[in-house]
């Protein structure tokens, strides 16, 4: 009788205890406060709200158009949903385990044995439903379940970090490519003008009103800028190359148009609230969901060391041939199982030490994210403004140039001074001209980076737009 009061005391145990976790989930803290505002910011020009799809600032509809192709046809995007496809079928797979599961079995025989009466020839066949079930008494199950279910989750915003990587990457390049067309109409603009120089040197020096050294001074002048134009193709090239694949293409040079302007841009793009700064971002939210995956597998690997608690079933028709006649009917049994870990050499309690450090790690690296989210912010906010006034100071740099350069060849055409001043001038001129369309373009990356490091939440959208586009080309393929 004792021994049956025991077991009725266990299972009332058992079900006070259903559904407690043997882990209390732990919270983590930021690394910092965020400001009221960004120390570069100083609350004036960047206070307003972050622009969503910020390339469209630049009111370029090939770039849309590059852009809305890189979304669908680009192949890193392509893995990172591949990826998402497997955490997502893993989180499935760890919540169906939560649920009994039911096998059917069918077995069939013919037999020739022999015994008493002669041989024993018939037929014997067996169906039955086989069904198992294991009571998730500690939350193992359940948070194996949670964990996979946050991993996909963390992966879904390392998608987003994809689309927000490309889009800064398409742009850049693009704009790249436009600033290298610029400067090979840069380069052939002023060959044409040193050639002009040259040919206006040649003549006075026919005329002997000056020495060869001009002549080979103005020639090395014109060799120096053809020289220069090579680089600035071979960077066009590669600039339109790496811009077709990031979409998918063969390396081309058509892919990323013919624009040669490098389109004028004034104020960055808002920078918004510090605040709101680690929901847009979603490196930082990617990390934040990995700390509370890797908090359940703790979860998980501490109930490992509790009790199993697992119901079998068995429920068929059998028939089976004796030599006497077949003997057929039903049959059914149920069975309860209590497994508990005694001797494992240490290895449950060594996988409770491996996860509590993976969270470790976790926390670790997310407290890392975020303060990187902060700098990025601030890095790209002081490049903005440093970039600009830097622009500001190469056009004045341009028109002193060109200035000292008219007048230069006019008292050398006069024959006022030799052609040293005249070098000087165009070299510098032609520099000068040239540092500023890639000042304008850094203004343009720095802009680009501003609106990376700011996140966003249309990436959201657009996975929204990914998924049912992918769920109605599977029901039209089915």
């Amino acid at each position: 009788m004792k021994r049956y009061v025991t077991y009725i005391n266990y299972a009332v145990f058992l079900l006070l205890t259903a559904g407690c976790s043997v882990h209390s989930r732990q919270s983590v803290d930021l690394p910092v406060i965020p400001p009221d505002s960004y120390r570069e910011d100083a609350g004036k020009e960047h206070s307003g709200q972050p622009i969503e799809y910020w390339w469209k600032t630049f009111h370029d509809s090939k770039l849309d158009i590059l852009m809305e192709e890189a979304f669908s046809e680009n192949l890193d995007l392509a893995q990172a949903y591949a990826r998402l496809e497997q955490l997502e079928a893993v989180s499935r797979s760890t919540v169906a385990a939560q649920y009994p599961s039911l096998n059917g079995e069918v077995q069939g025989s013919r037999e020739d044995t022999p015994g008493f009466f002669g041989n024993n020839i018939g037929d014997s066949y067996r169906l039955s439903l086989a069904a198992g079930f294991e009571l998730d008494i500690w939350q193992k199950l359940r948070s194996r379940a949670q964990a996979a279910d946050f991993e996909m989750k963390a992966t879904q915003e390392e998608v987003k970090s994809v689309y927000l990587s490309l889009s800064a990457e398409l742009v850049d390049l693009y704009y790249l490519a436009v600033e290298q067309r610029a400067q090979l109409v840069l380069a052939d603009q002023t060959i044409a003008s040193f050639t002009d120089t040259l040919d206006r040197v040649e003549r006075r020096y026919r005329e002997g009103l000056v020495s060869a050294l001009d002549v080979y001074q103005a020639r090395q002048n014109l060799a120096g800028v053809r020289a220069s134009r090579q680089l600035s193709e071979a960077s066009l090239a590669v600039a339109e190359h790496a811009l077709s694949v990031l979409i998918g293409r063969y390396p081309d040079r058509k892919t990323g148009g013919q624009l040669a302007i490098i389109p004028g841009v004034t104020e960055a793009f808002p920078a918004g609230l510090p605040s709101q700064l680690l929901a847009r971002r979603p490196d930082v939210q990617s990390a934040f969901l990995r700390i509370k995956a890797s908090d359940e597998q703790v979860a998980a690997a501490i109930a490992d060391r509790f009790p199993s608690f697992n119901l079998l079933g068995n429920y068929g028709k059998s028939s089976t041939a004796f030599s006497t006649g077949d003997i057929t009917g039903s049959f059914w049994n149920l069975t309860a199982n209590i497994a508990q870990p005694i001797i494992d050499g240490g290895r449950r309690k060594a996988e409770v030490d491996r996860t509590r450090a993976v969270f470790r790690e976790n926390v670790a690296f997310y407290q890392k994210a975020v303060l990187a989210a902060f700098k990025d912010v601030e890095d790209a906010l002081v490049r903005s403004r440093t970039t600009r006034e830097r622009v500001l100071m190469l056009k004045d740099r341009e028109a002193a140039a060109s200035g000292a350069l008219r007048l230069s060849l006019e008292r050398y055409m006069m024959g006022l001074s030799d052609y040293l001043p005249v070098l000087t001038a165009q070299g510098l001129y032609f520099n000068a001209r040239s540092s500023l369309l890639e000042g304008q373009r850094q203004m343009i990356s720095d802009r680009i980076q501003l609106a990376r490091s700011l996140g966003g939440t249309w990436m959201t959208r657009e996975l929204e737009n990914r998924f049912h586009a992918d769920i109605s080309r599977k029901e039209t393929d089915e």
